[in-house]
């Protein structure tokens, strides 16, 4: 964990970005209502997650640009050149405002169950001042080992909250590795596979890894880091999923609430562990929202490639501000929340799709293209995430 630590790079941002108050949420319903039948959706999700992952940052370093800038570049259409942007802007952009209230609320329950004091307006202004100081400070090492900082919490209070709950191993095992759908299931599945392989993190990582990489050589490197970075999250997310499954049948909306479920069974640090990894995976998310944003907006704009222009500030703070301010408000972001990872789920194969046919370009990545294998494993993720997004539109309108 110390080496990783000292190594890592932007692959724990990403990880940082999608083990949010959503990512909880959703692994928590899936280990209350279904136990651990539904850990081979984290597997199928993790493996995605590295490959997408990997070609976003391959296209970064390779071509120094944004993902959306490339995008951008390789469509001669204006008229669809256009259409992709307001695709791209539309999906990230209000996306991570819905999510950022979200981010921030989660921060805040993790807060409260930490401290047991009820001052939930209060908590989104803290966490929204602090997010805004790290951001505005806009020097990328500083973000970086302030959002790894906060993985490692984050990762060792989940991993700690699924230990004490002594799962049985070999269920586990089964659930990682043999795919199952028990009755009323597809949406949880969909919602697992959208907190986990996360469309604006293909952005978000293009983006960062040429602020740490600025050469062909460093390919290594990145991919090194988004392997480990990734499968760490993944576990993370398992680790709540089977901390759920120990109270599986009682009255379990969110993480908070499975915070007061594990106190009367595992004692008092179930619930502070639990506290501090949720608070944890809500500030990091409330941090890299926004950033994704104002990344994805700085390609499609052509702006100054840097922290600290005034353009790029203002798009994040205006992410932030809302987020603050809904979650302020109190409006529940749990509904939210599960829509927003639906949408996600389908949205992702759209995304995806753009980035497979820009690795496939030669005037691209040159030698770094796509080799066959990679496409193969690539169509069979796409199509995956077409099917079962296809179900879960059927799903949404009782067609199914």
């Amino acid at each position: 964990m110390i080496k990783w630590f000292k190594n890592a790079g932007p692959g724990a941002l990403v990880a940082a970005a999608f083990i949010g108050p959503g990512t909880v949420t959703y692994c928590t319903l899936a280990g209350v209502k279904f136990g651990y039948t539904l850990l081979w959706a984290m597997t199928l999700s993790i493996i995605a997650t590295v490959v997408l992952q990997e070609m976003a940052a391959r296209v970064g370093i390779i071509t120094q640009k944004g993902l959306a800038a490339v995008i951008k570049e390789q469509i001669t259409s204006p008229i669809l050149k256009k259409l992709a942007v307001i695709l791209i802007l539309s999906a990230i952009v209000i996306g991570n405002a819905a999510y950022e209230a979200g981010n921030i609320s989660g921060a805040s329950l993790g807060i409260v169950a930490i401290t047991g004091e009820p001052s939930f307006n209060f908590y989104p202004i803290v966490i929204g001042i602090l997010s805004f100081g790290l951001l505005y400070i806009g020097n990328y090492k500083i973000l970086e080992r302030s959002l790894i900082a906060l993985v490692v919490i984050m990762s060792i209070s989940f991993l700690l909250t699924a230990i004490i709950t002594k799962p049985d191993i070999g269920l586990m095992l089964k659930g990682m590795f043999v795919p199952s759908f028990p009755e009323e299931s597809m949406l949880t599945i969909i919602g697992l596979i959208g907190t986990t392989v996360v469309p604006y993190n293909l952005f978000l990582h293009a983006s960062l890894v040429k602020e740490k990489w600025k050469h062909e050589s460093d390919l290594k490197f990145a991919r090194k880091d988004t392997l480990i970075s990734i499968v760490l999250g993944g576990f993370v997310s398992m680790a709540i999923i089977i901390a759920a499954a120990a109270i599986n049948g009682q009255d379990v909306n969110s993480a908070a609430d499975l915070a007061k479920g594990l106190e009367p069974l595992y004692g008092e640090y179930a619930k502070y562990f639990l506290g501090i990894g949720l608070f944890a995976a809500g500030i990091t998310s409330a941090i890299t929202a926004p950033l994704a944003a104002a990344y994805v907006a700085n390609s499609c704009f052509g702006w100054d490639d840097n922290l600290k222009n005034s353009k790029f500030r203002l798009f994040w703070c205006v992410i932030l501000v809302v987020g603050v301010l809904f979650s302020y408000l109190q409006f529940n972001p749990i509904e939210i929340i599960k829509f927003a990872q639906v949408a996600n789920g389908l949205l992702l194969p759209i995304i995806a799709l753009f980035l497979l046919w820009v690795v496939n370009k030669t005037s691209v990545l040159g030698k770094y293209k796509n080799k066959l294998g990679q496409n193969i494993i690539s169509a069979i993720i796409i199509l995956i995430t077409i099917v079962l997004g296809f179900k879960s539109i059927l799903k949404v309108f009782e067609l199914l």
